[in-house]
Parts: structure tokens; C-alpha cells; sequence
């Protein structure tokens, strides 16, 4: 029924006249120019903050002020979320929202332009992923369509929101709990990458739960009284090792992995207490769920081993994406409008320098825009295996409005992921030029859907009678389940009065690397 709405809109003219489309498209390419400075500052900055999930409360405060400044209205605080937000501008349809990611990776503290290991801060936590530069492309792609939706007299809505922990993929689907896309008709999010692309249909990634055992025995003298004690940690050793056993006997598609949060607290004294937190990712939502079961079986099964008890939390859940055909291919063609930046020798030689460190290919940074991508074709069991087999929650967001995820190249393809390595471009000129680009395609995209009510309703078509038609979207959250707000508060209270000494201060310096006293690119 929403699309039936969409259908209805038209803007007086405008159809008729693809000429004046296109000056207002060249128009909008040219104010994402001349917001370059702009973006870098707060490329620059968010890289600055490096906060980890849950935690991000200078990056949105930031942020947010950015946004406020510029006339748009902030919701706080959303969905129970203190660093979550939604930022809303204009009025009526179609309600377009843009989003992208705002946290960062532990122990991934990097000197930018430096293309080799050297932290910052020893042990601190760094933008190893590249969340530093998504909302920033958002933001610039948002104001520059503000001012030609003011000039122009368009009628629509921008919302924008971050991606709240994503690496513990801890806020959207409480976003779509507490009702944040009940009323979009499109989302256009943003995630870092090393190329230029967007893909359409599933099959791009798994999904998963996150879920914590925590296991409860008895204390004792580990030399003196060992028998009177109940290990909680045994339990939490034998629950592993009976899953690391199990992993022969689960599908390709599973990916499993985990980490002992509380092991105890001195080795002569039995643990009463032990904490271990797993993620179980798949291809759809009934085999997450046959993993969920498998590991409570572990759980009990680990219990009654050593007499003890447990409990378990939901810390998080991804759906895996669906992504809209009609808006992929209307981005697509604004990607290859765009083009790719124009590198300079110094950002080859950076991305060269790195992959020889690392030991990957040495092919410098992208020369050519990657295709359009669907779905993978399903294999000899009629089953579609994943591409990747990492998980976003934005696969949540998927499921409840048409959306797409414009990969935009401002990283170097050489880190593992979730890394130092995958730090170092993301304060230097790759990461300025790739997010700026990447406003551009964002900026177009939006045009797109404000003029031309049909592409809406087609994604609403394809979202209704393909995506949708044999599949419904089911939380894994159940009601009791609270966002895991506590996640990461230790590590950035121990390290946040040293990171905050690096703050980036624009008024002083024009770029990070010169506040940092970096001159780029730095190699062996």
C-alpha cells in the first residue's frame, strides 16, 4: 500500500523536461565539489574519535551538531540507544533515509599514511574497518540535495542514521523494533570498500546471533579443597570443546566463532563464575535458529557436566540482506556517471607499499568500476552460498523497506578486515576522494528517487512481489531483549583520556596527517 502513494506523486514539470534533470544533476555534482573541505574535516575527524560500539558519544555528538546547525530536526537517544540518532529534514513523500556505520575495531589504533604497523596508541582502538567515513559521505550528499530541494521546491523527506555497533551488529534491528523505517520508502546506506559497486538480491552474506553463556558453580581452594568447588570456566572449556568438535558435522555455509569474556579470576581459586560468547552465523533465518539450538544444547549439555548452571543473552542479530534491483540499477548508473577518483601517484604508492607489507597482490587502487551484481546462482542443491561470509545488520533494514549499500572506494585492498592494516588510508587523500565520490553517486541516487515516483514504486513491486513473496521477515529478538549498552565502556574508559590528546582540531590544522606531523605517503 505504500507504493500506492508513491504512485500518486508527481512533480509538476519536471518529468517532462530531461534537460532541466540533468542541469540540476550537474548542479549537485558540482556543490559535492565544492564541499570537498568539508568532508575531509569530518572524515578526518570521526577518524579522530575511534570509538567503539555503543560508545560512540563524541562521534555523534559531532555529528549531530553538524546536522543541527544545518536545519535538520534530531531524535536522541532512539530506540533506548544513547548514541543513536535520526537527523530529519523537509516534508512529505517519498521519505528517503540514508545511513552508514559510526564504530570502530579494538586494538586497531594505526598512524594514517604510515604503511606499516604503528599504532597511535598502544592497545587503543582504531578505525580498522572504515566507519570513519560513511556518515560524512551522507551528510555531504544530504546537504547539497537540501539546497536543490529548496531551490527547486521539491517536496520529499532525508532521515539520517548511524549504524550503532555494527560490529557487535547491536542497534538495527532495534531500530525496526522501535518503528524507525515504518514510514521510508528507501534507504541508500553507505559502507566502506576498496572498489565501486552495488549489488542487488541476497546471497551478498550470512546472518547471525550473538549470544553470551554465562555460567555459575561454586568457588573452592583450587589446591586445598579443589572437589568442593564447581568450575564455572570447565563448563564454559567443555561447551567449546563440544563445538569445536560439532563444526565437522555443520553445514559449509556456518560460520562459528567465539571468545571467553570471563575466565575466572586467580588460577588457585575454582571459577564460581564463567562467560563465553559466541556468534553463529548462516544463510537464513531457520538455520540460525538450528544453530542458536545447538549451542543452548551445548550450554545445558556443558551444565550438567560439571554441576553448574547457566544463563544466556542476546548481545546481537543480523538478518542476511536483501537488496532492492530497481534502486541498485538507478545507482549503478549514477556509479559509472561518477567515475572513479583520480588517484595520484603518492595514493598508488601508499596502496603498493601496503600490499607488499602484507604480502597480498601489488595492484595499487582501483582502475576500473565493478558490475552490477545480483544474486549468486544457487548450487547443484538448488541453495544460494553467500559471497561473503561476514554479516551487517542492515540486512534487518532490508527486510522492512527497499534499500541498497553503495560500496564506495576510499580503503586499500590489502588488510584481513577488522584490522590496522585496514586503518592506515582512512585518514589520507584515498579516503577524502573515495567518500566524496561515493556523496556524489549518494546525492544522485536521492535526485532519482525524489523525481521519478515510478522508481520508487518499482522497488516497492520488486520488494512485495519478489524479495518478500515466498519470505517474511522475523526478528531474532525476543521481548525481553535490550540493546547490550554496557559492550565496549571499559576499553574506551581506559583509553579515551589518551585518544582524547589526538582529537583533530580543524581550526589549527588543515589535515589530520599535518596535526599528526605525518607527511604522506609514509613507506619503507
Amino acid at each position: 500500500m505504500r507504493a500506492l502513494g508513491i504512485c500518486l506523486l508527481t512533480i509538476t514539470g519536471l518529468h517532462a523536461q530531461p534537460a532541466k534533470e540533468t542541469a540540476m544533476k550537474a548542479d549537485l555534482l558540482g556543490q559535492i565539489d565544492s564541499m570537498k573541505k568539508q568532508t575531509q574535516v569530518m572524515v578526518d575527524s570521526v577518524f579522530s574519535f575511534a570509538e567503539l560500539g555503543f560508545q560512540e558519544v563524541e562521534t555523534s555528538k559531532y555529528l549531530t551538531g553538524i546536522l543541527e546547525k544545518e536545519g535538520f530536526a534530531i531524535e536522541r537517544g532512539v530506540a533506548g540507544i544513547p548514541t543513536a540518532w535520526v537527523a530529519t529534514w523537509g516534508k512529505g513523500k517519498p521519505v528517503i533515509a540514508l545511513g552508514s556505520d559510526i564504530d570502530c575495531i579494538p586494538q586497531a589504533s594505526q598512524k594514517p599514511a604510515v604503511g606499516y604497523r604503528e599504532p597511535m596508541l598502544a592497545d587503543a582502538p582504531g578505525h580498522g574497518e572504515g566507519h570513519n567515513s560513511g556518515m560524512p559521505l551522507n551528510i555531504t550528499a544530504a546537504l547539497a540535495v537540501k539546497k536543490i530541494m529548496e531551490r527547486e521546491k521539491l517536496p520529499g523527506t532525508l532521515k539520517l542514521w548511524p549504524g550503532v555497533a555494527e560490529e557487535q551488529l547491536g542497534s538495527k534491528a532495534y531500530y525496526v523494533r522501535a518503528g524507525v523505517f515504518k514510514d521510508v520508502d528507501a534507504v541508500l546506506f553507505a559502507h566502506v570498500a576498496s572498489e565501486f559497486g552495488v549489488s542487488w538480491g541476497g546471497g551478498s552474506g550470512t546472518g547471525m546471533v550473538s549470544v553470551e553463556y554465562q555460567f555459575k558453580g561454586e568457588s573452592a581452594h583450587g589446591a586445598g579443597a579443589p572437589w568442593r568447588g564447581k568450575s564455572a570456566l570447565d563448563a564454559v572449556e567443555l561447551m567449546d570443546i563440544g563445538w569445536n568438535f560439532r563444526r565437522e558435522h555443520l553445514r559449509l555455509a556456518q560460520r562459528s566463532h567465539y571468545v571467553i569474556t570471563d575466565g575466572g579470576d586467580q588460577p588457585n581459586v575454582v571459577p564460581p563464575r564463567a562467560s563465553v560468547w559466541y556468534y553463529f552465523r548462516e544463510t537464513d533465518y531457520d538455520h540460525i535458529m538450528d544453530l542458536w539450538k545447538i549451542g543452548d544444547n551445548m550450554a545445558k549439555a556443558a551444565a550438567l557436566m560439571t554441576d553448574t548452571t547457566y544463563t544466556s543473552r542476546l548481545l546481537g542479530s543480523a538478518w542476511p540482506g536483501h537488496f532492492s534491483k530497481p534502486i541498485a540499477e538507478a545507482m549503478h548508473e549514477n556509479i559509472k556517471r561518477v567515475g572513479l577518483p583520480q588517484w595520484s601517484d603518492d595514493d598508488q604508492k601508499l596502496a603498493k607499499a601496503l600490499q607488499t607489507e602484507l604480502k597480498v597482490p601489488v595492484k595499487g587502487l582501483p582502475a576500473k568500476i565493478d558490475e552490477l551484481k545480483g544474486p549468486p546462482a544457487p548450487n547443484a542443491d538448488g541453495e544460494v552460498m553467500p559471497t561473503n561470509s561476514g554479516s551487517d545488520d542492515i540486512g534487518d533494514v532490508s527486510w522492512v523497506v527497499p534499500t541498497v549499500t553503495l560500496r564506495y572506494p576510499a580503503n586499500i585492498s590489502a588488510g584481513p578486515g577488522h584490522n590496522w592494516a585496514n586503518a592506515i588510508a582512512m585518514a589520507t587523500p584515498i579516503a577524502h576522494k573515495g567518500s566524496l565520490a561515493g556523496a556524489k553517486v549518494q546525492a544522485l541516487t536521492v535526485l532519482d528517487l525524489l523525481m521519478h515516483p515510478d522508481l520508487v514504486a518499482k522497488a516497492w513491486e520488486y520488494f512485495n512481489g519478489v524479495q518478500t513473496k515466498d519470505r517474511k521477515y522475523k526478528s531474532f529478538l525476543r521481548a525481553e531483549d535490550q540493546p547490550a549498552l554496557w559492550l565496549n565502556k571499559k576499553i574506551m574508559e581506559e583509553h579515551r583520556p589518551a585518544m582524547r590528546k589526538l582529537y583533530y582540531d580543524p581550526a589549527k590544522f588543515d589535515t589530520y596527517l599535518e596535526q599528526l606531523g605525518i607527511r604522506y605517503p609514509v613507506v619503507r
